[in-house]
């Protein structure tokens, strides 16, 4: 039992402390090319992957404008969609980014190279990325909280404790959590 724990916990270690690659794309809101490395003076960078239409993904559209608002000052927020489905086409992507009225890149992911650097495979799936010397490493990754359904039951909003932990210089409240969501395709 004690060798299943510990290798659980190198696990999780491993994972928090990763190294990510430096990636770009395409950031349907400005037509510009967007890179992680953009953001190299923010503390933080939070990846988010999502959807137009999953709809694990549009119950989150309240809380990750309300965290971006919270954080925006000290955090970047990018969201991705590597989904391929029709309702995920890049110029429905610039109509949901709209309407949505959020200020923060939209990457069209389309060859999933983005994804596949991640290893992100559901939506909405977030790496919270902290900088520092070396470029950036994995904080936290999981779920945004614990109830993606209804808003006013969370319990545990896992994505917000662990921003607040790296901006105030801790450690991970949780290092990892298990997404829930639509699978990407």
């Amino acid at each position: 039992m004690k060798a299943i724990i510990t290798i659980l916990l190198i696990g999780i270690f491993t994972v928090s402390k990763s190294q990510v690659k430096d990636f770009q794309g395409l950031d349907v809101r400005s037509n510009q090319s967007v890179s992680l490395n953009d953001y190299k003076s923010k503390k933080a960078v939070v990846v988010i992957f999502t959807s137009n239409v999953c709809p694990y993904s549009v119950y989150y559209e309240g809380r990750i404008t309300q965290l971006v608002s919270d954080f925006n000052n000290e955090v970047q927020f990018l969201l991705v969609n590597s989904h391929k489905d029709d309702k995920e086409s890049t110029e429905e992507m610039k109509n949901k980014i709209s309407t949505w009225g959020i200020n923060v890149p939209y990457i069209a992911d389309k060859d999933g190279k983005i994804m596949q650097s991640f290893k992100a495979r559901k939506s909405p799936e977030v790496y919270l990325l902290k900088s520092g010397s070396n470029g950036f490493s994995v904080f936290y990754k999981g779920a945004i909280d614990n109830n993606p359904q209804v808003a006013s039951d969370v319990k545990d909003q896992y994505l917000k404790k662990n921003i607040q932990s790296l901006i105030s210089g801790g450690s991970p409240s949780t290092q990892s959590t298990r997404p829930i969501g639509c699978m990407i395709k």
